[in-house]
């Protein structure tokens, strides 16, 4: 498979049925005649581009000394590194860019079809009248080319428009008349329609829900009141407000038109119809241009119309513009006059306390309550009803904050705070603050939002969402709310959930903050079951909490939830057996099974395979477990469908005897065959019917069959300083696979054992489309490796008992103006803004890129909203939602401020690691350089107003330019240093999936001196005293051979022990009189009644509470085979084939300088 044809989305390899790409809008897609936007839309800044190579040598780093580097422009036009050339006859960018959405001319490849760069025309067939969706897209007319393409002709660039229109309204639960009362903007008044829409179907109850007269709130040792008003509603307050919140850019969402035909005589409205993200039947009996709020929604996750034709989505905007429909103006602009709304109006929360946790997790984990930096609004400040005037006033260059001072790089070398990074508080008035989505759940790799494109250009950082959707909220600092209704109060237009950053007009409308449209407040919605009071919708939990979960009623669902299912898929061959991972494996099983989430509808199921595949019949009433063997791997077939998969209640039994018996099944074969593709299809079939989960545990190379693969490591290359072949696929059988299992609610687990290469470049993607996991442990093997046994039993246990989310649907909404272009993450895009997730775990994360399409200048703030429909394994359909607000601002300095240097480092991984897979590892290595010259270039020539002398950052970027060398230095990134081929594609899958909070870890290391840990400072955590020492920056010269060192790399720890540690220190936490007596492959600290052991295994042990996987440990000396590990971890130091971060700096200097 041509690596063209391998993207950051779902990708479009050679002759692929599947071509969902990452820019690829159906809609877009189409020629619709007659229409133009004609928007002058400024191209986004890329940093992944390969412009004039500015590093040192080839892959950055020279293999030899160190030495200096002729200049050579960073700005000049340089050879071509893309692999997409440019139409012929077009200019090229000097540079190409990343991050903005894609120019509007494709480009023309001139290789040899290296795989289509649009999806193939019957994936996207032409749309049916009736049915809408949102373009993220300038004009429909020109097919967008795909976001990971370079070099491409430069877009004709007019000048931005400035508009001149007032603000677009309130941000919070008050009404801002100056903004009601403005005249409506000419150049956007016919998007929108001052009116509320007549809504074309109604909210229905779920079966079993009748319409009462109560509404329950559920709070021990109290009955609700009597009222006869609305529909039954439930609030859960054992689950408090201030859930995490999510992490991920909504789409624009353009507001449905009033509609046209006749009224509907018949008042029942005709069932929902459903588009290509449903799978559901489409209903053609509305007009073309009468709205329709329920397609195109987050509501139709269920029976998806597989991988065959879908219905595609037209648009009712455009179609009422060519019908010559007179569209008004926008809600806001002349609604009239709205009195103000009393002082209850506006948002309050109580101050929340936090429970003692790891200073990384603490400072992702504040709700953006940390002390107000100095240029954000003082306490006390205008409320949400003076946001608007107020922020218009705010000007963050009346005096220099904290985040903007100069620091020079090359003089101040102690940077690294001793406390792990917070994330940035975004500049918004402190009620608005408070309730605010939490940053380990929602992040924004800037916190101030630019005016315009031209403007995010031109600071060269890309603009972006971190999200992490399904955080186990359990720990968190506030649990997640949780609401019963029957009626969930949403835009009308766009379908945005009602959350804190609306706008109460009165008591009976409000106002979205994506898409302006004024709706009416439901009759249910009035009654707030909190306060059991009527009359305050502002008070409502919905409006109190930025992360909320909604119980879904029976129009959320098109088809009775799903139970939880579970398979697991087990090698067998002798290799396997050899590696000993059977035998912890099924006492893991054994040992948790009554943990396994479900209820009693919970169906579970074994396959195991080598040459041949092994189906096992657990039906009540047998003796003991069936096996049925299965020789014919090239017609793959079920023996014996209706027992394979069995009601775990019902036949616990069976299956507790089958995994007592499973290890000693095999342990004499030898057969060395593995027929991975073969078995892998018949859980597909096995689990077609319902969907569920696949864990797959392989330990060796397929060779057998379908899907089997040729190792293509060279061991003699692997530590070439030149580009690394062989991180694409060699077959795209696992990534069709993976789409068919999406397209049936399956979702496929990976574990890895092995001691070999494993091709994971290929099976990973039975994973990474199907919104599953890869779990790798090299070497594995239970005598000599038990450091990864360890590690594999911690794993085991989380993954088998953790929450699990079936058959799932996540979409990401943002404020008109802005768009998504491009996601990162496992998962199957399903449209533009909708993504397939068949499970949903609180592991994952995801990240997304996005552009300003429109100018922003008549908004004070913008929202994204993440919502995540999934089934529990109780069979419950919920609906996780997430809100983040932040601030507008039209300054360079401002944009600057609010930089997020962690999160842009995060959204930089994701994208090098596309751009590595997509050109070459050494674009993707240029082009993080690049990302700091080109930042720190635009501070200095556009912020900076005294100029100076050094390289200068400003303090919120000043570990920007340490991050991009330890991305350089990371796994999946070095060059010239010995990397095995598997270890750098799971490095890779890492920084894709991981949330931003755990990914850190693997790029910067933390590393601390335990030897003289001490309670001074500690955390007092149920009723354990915590130490906590600083972290110390990454470089040899802060070790010492007199102590001790812990650096926490994130799925691995290393404690190096001086070869001149105190004897009191080896005595009293590892139990050995002397440095030669400490053992060469010791992974546990003894439990020594001491206070020294005490307090180190704590503060180990509390290290490795704060993530959901376990790090091993490993204690070293310098004679240890894991030194080098160790040594190349301290990203400050200088290596054969890596220059050292003072070197680094020079370089940055030499390439700013010209």
């Amino acid at each position: 498979m041509s690596t063209a044809g391998f993207n950051s989305q779902n990708g479009t390899g050679t002759g692929q049925a599947y071509a969902n790409g990452p820019s690829q809008n159906p809609v877009a897609l189409q020629q619709l005649p007659g229409v133009s936007y004609g928007m002058t839309h400024q191209p986004a800044y890329n940093p992944m581009q390969p412009k004039a190579t500015t590093s040192p040598a080839p892959g950055l780093y020279p293999s030899g000394p160190y030495q200096p580097v002729p200049p050579v422009s960073s700005h000049q036009p340089g050879p071509q590194l893309s692999s997409y050339p440019s139409s012929p006859g077009q200019p090229l960018l000097s540079r190409p860019l990343m991050g903005g959405p894609p120019p509007h001319t494709p480009p023309q490849s001139s290789s040899p079809s290296p795989g289509p760069r649009l999806p193939p025309a019957q994936a996207t067939p032409p749309p049916p009248p009736g049915v809408s969706t949102t373009s993220y897209y300038p004009n429909p007319q020109q097919p967008m080319a795909p976001a990971w393409q370079y070099n491409t002709a430069t877009p004709p660039m007019g000048p931005a428009t400035s508009m001149s229109t007032h603000p677009r309204g309130p941000v919070a639960n008050h009404m801002n008349q100056a903004a009601s009362l403005a005249a409506p903007s000419p150049s956007s008044s016919a998007a929108y329609s001052s009116a509320p829409t007549p809504h074309s179907t109604t909210q229905l109850s779920g079966p079993g829900i009748t319409p009462t007269s109560m509404h329950g709130y559920h709070q021990p040792g109290t009955a609700p009141p009597p009222m006869n008003l609305m529909a039954p509603q439930t609030y859960q307050p054992s689950r408090p407000a201030y859930g995490p919140p999510p992490t991920g850019p909504p789409p624009t969402m353009k507001p449905t038109p009033p509609p046209t035909g006749p009224p509907m005589a018949n008042a029942t409205p005709p069932p929902p119809k459903t588009d290509a993200q449903c799978g559901g039947v489409v209903n053609n009996t509305l007009s073309p241009t009468e709205p329709d709020c329920e397609e195109d929604d987050i509501e139709c996750p269920g029976a998806v119309a597989g991988n065959g034709p879908q219905a595609s989505n037209s648009y009712n905007h455009v179609d009422n513009k060519m019908a010559g429909l007179t569209q008004p103006g926008p809600p806001g602009r002349h609604l009239g006059h709205y009195p103000s709304l009393p002082p209850g109006y506006q948002n309050t929360s109580a101050p929340h306390t936090t429970p003692p946790m790891h200073p990384a997790m603490q400072a992702a984990t504040q709700p953006y309550t940390q002390a107000p930096q100095p240029y954000q609004q003082l306490p006390g400040g205008p409320g949400p009803a003076q946001l608007s005037p107020s922020l218009a006033a705010m000007s963050l260059q009346s005096s220099t904050p904290e985040s903007l001072r100069a620091v020079n790089l090359l003089q101040e070398r102690n940077l690294l705070p001793p406390t792990p990074v917070p994330a940035p508080t975004p500049c918004l008035p402190q009620d608005l603050q408070k309730i605010n989505c939490n940053p380990e759940v929602f992040r924004c790799t800037l916190t101030s939002i630019p005016q315009t494109q031209s403007l995010l250009n031109k600071a060269k950082m890309p603009l972006g969402l971190l999200l992490h959707p399904f955080k186990d909220l359990s720990v968190a600092i506030e649990q997640l709310p949780v609401v019963t209704s029957s009626t969930i109060v949403r835009c009308r237009s766009c379908r945005t959930y009602i959350n804190p950053f609306v706008s109460f007009l009165d008591q009976r409308r409000w106002k979205c903050n994506l898409c302006y449209r004024v709706n009416d407040v439901p009759e249910e919605f009035m009654y707030n079951p909190v306060s059991r009071s009527y009359g305050e919708p502002h008070k409502r939990p919905e409006v109190q909490n930025a992360t909320i979960e909604f119980i879904a009623p029976s129009e959320y669902m098109l088809r009775p939830p799903q139970p939880a299912v579970y398979l697991f898929v087990l090698d067998v061959s002798h290799n396997a057996v050899e590696t000993g991972y059977l035998n912890v494996f099924c006492q893991s099983l054994l040992d948790n099974i009554n943990a396994l989430p479900g209820d009693s509808r919970t169906k579970i199921g074994f396959i195991t395979f080598d040459s041949t595949i092994h189906f096992y019949n657990l039906q009540e009433g047998l003796s003991q477990p069936q096996m049925l063997i299965v020789s014919d791997i090239e017609d793959i077939f079920l023996p014996t469908p209706d027992s394979l998969l069995v009601n775990l209640n019902e036949c616990k039994e069976l299956v507790q005897d089958l995994l007592k018996s499973l290890p000693n099944l095999f342990q004499k074969t030898m057969e060395t065959q593995s027929a991975l593709g073969s078995a892998l299809q018949a859980a597909f079939k096995l689990l077609s019917p319902t969907g569920g989960r696949m864990s797959v545990f392989q330990t060796q190379l397929p060779n057998l069959g379908v899907g089997a693969l040729q190792s293509r490591e060279d061991p003699n290359q692997r530590a070439s300083a030149k580009d690394i072949q062989h991180l694409s696929p060699a077959t795209d059988f696992y990534k069709k696979l993976a789409l068919d299992c999406s397209g049936q609610q399956v979702a496929v687990d990976l574990f890895l054992l092995s001691s070999q290469y494993c091709d994971l470049a290929s099976l990973g993607c039975i994973s990474r489309f199907s919104a599953g996991s890869v779990y790798y442990y090299p070497s594995y093997h239970h005598q000599h490796n038990p450091a990864q046994v360890e590690r594999f039993q911690k794993d085991l246990k989380r993954y088998i008992t953790r929450k699990i989310g079936f058959e799932a649907v996540m979409r990401i909404r943002c404020t008109k103006g802005m768009s998504i272009h491009t996601f990162h993450g496992n998962f199957f895009v399903r449209s533009t803004d909708l993504l397939s997730l068949p499970n949903v775990n609180p592991d994952a994360g995801f990240a997304v890129q996005m552009s300003i399409e429109e100018n922003l200048d008549d908004m004070q703030v913008v929202s994204f909203q993440a919502a995540l429909l999934y089934t529990s394994s109780k069979g419950e359909r919920r609906i996780r939602v997430h809100t983040l607000c932040l601030p507008v601002v039209n300054s360079l300095s401002d944009i600057f401020a609010g930089a997020d240097v962690q999160a842009i480092t995060g959204l930089l991984a994701c994208m090098a690691v596309d751009r590595s897979v997509t050109a070459s590892l050494g674009d993707a290595r240029d082009a993080m350089t690049n990302a700091a010259i080109d930042s720190l270039t635009s501070y200095r020539q556009s912020v900076l107003t005294i100029q100076q002398p050094g390289l200068l950052a400003p303090a919120c970027l000043r570990l920007f330019p340490l991050y991009v060398l330890a991305l350089l230095k990371q796994r999946a990134f070095r060059t010239g240093t010995s990397t095995r081929l598997d270890d750098r594609v799971s490095a890779m899958y890492q920084l894709k999936y991981q949330p931003l909070i755990y990914s850190m870890l693997m790029i910067h290391p933390a590393l601390y001196r335990v030897d003289d840990l001490s309670d001074e400072g500690a955390l007092n955590v149920n009723e354990r005293t915590i130490p906590q020492p600083k972290v110390l920056q990454l470089s040899v010269e802060k070790l010492s051979r007199e102590g001790a060192f812990l650096m926490d790399a994130g799925i691995v720890m290393y404690l190096w022990i001086g070869r001149n540690c105190h004897p009191n220190f080896l005595m009293q936490v590892l139990g050995v009189p002397n440095y030669a007596a400490v053992p060469e492959n010791l992974y546990l600290l003894p439990e020594l009644d001491t206070a020294e052991s005490q307090r180190t295994i704590a503060f180990i042990g509390w290290l490795r509470d704060q993530r959901p996987f376990f790090p091993s440990l490993h204690v070293i000396r310098d004679e240890s085979q894991l030194k080098p590990h160790f040594m190349q971890n301290m990203i400050e130091d200088r290596t054969e084939s890596a220059l050292s971060y003072y070197e680094f700096l020079l370089h940055l200097q030499q390439q700013i300088s010209k």
